[in-house]
């Protein structure tokens, strides 16, 4: 019960990281405000935790003004917040010159504007509370993949901007610190893991020997978002199955 007592926004909620998050934020205390773009998707999610400390929100992350009200909806309503969970993402996957422009606009939009205006609009409450913020980057954010220009970018951002936000707040009390994780099975990458040819390939990458679930990275935010990591601040941590342990070279045994 490390956040009995603590008011968690968490975005992107209706699936995946975000849901899974949701779900370990409240089975240790907290009060949860769950948001998504599909009123459908985060309800359904809310609909297994306590009402009387579960809300849904519908919102999109690339607007500021949308994010805004979420904010001051969720102080208004819990009188205090003490977690910003910038998880909300969208994956686009190409190379530059086949990368159309509105399809890197859109994903930068969400993925690294998400994570500035979720920022943006948590941080006076965070202040007064002594907050923290965890982002979802990724580990295609601290390394380049191939056909990936927009994802690896967008993640990027996240990567440094956490370290900016870090640098800039920690001596007023609030951590910002960042997952990175590896191929996690989610809506996002069902796709992709229905080629077996594909998840082999990332099976070879994998020390642990395994594609990650939301449940495996739910935890690790927890972590990041509680007492437990009072003197973590600016991280970008790898929750990747030993992905980044690897220098690239391939697997001599």
């Amino acid at each position: 019960m490390r956040f009995d007592g603590k008011v968690v926004i968490v975005t992107g909620a209706g699936s995946g990281i975000g849901a899974a998050a949701a779900r370990r934020f409240s089975e240790e205390g907290a009060a949860v405000v769950l948001v998504g773009d599909h009123r459908k998707n985060i309800a359904s999610v809310a609909s297994d935790l306590p009402r009387e400390r579960t809300t849904v929100r519908v919102a999109n992350v690339a607007r500021y003004g949308d994010i805004e009200a979420v904010v001051q909806a969720t102080v208004r309503d819990f009188g205090q917040l003490d977690v910003m969970v910038n998880n909300a993402g969208i994956f686009a996957g190409s190379t530059v010159t086949r990368t159309k422009v509105a399809e890197w606009e859109r994903v930068m939009a969400v993925n690294a504007g998400g994570v500035f205006n979720g920022s943006r609009a948590a941080l006076p409450y965070l202040l007064k509370t002594q907050g923290c913020i965890v982002n979802t980057a990724s580990v295609s954010g601290l390394g380049g993949d191939w056909a990936m220009a927009a994802y690896d970018a967008s993640k990027g951002a996240i990567v440094n901007l956490t370290r900016a936000m870090a640098m800039d707040y920690g001596r007023e009390g609030v951590r910002v610190n960042s997952v990175c994780p590896s191929f996690t099975l989610t809506n996002m990458t069902r796709g992709m893991a229905k080629s077996r040819k594909l998840v082999k390939k990332f099976m070879e990458r994998m020390p642990l020997g395994r594609i990650a679930m939301p449940e495996d990275i739910a935890p690790v935010i927890a972590f990041l978002a509680s007492e437990d990591a009072r003197f973590v601040t600016g991280v970008n941590l790898p929750v990747d199955g030993g992905v980044t342990a690897s220098n690239g070279q391939p697997n001599m045994g």
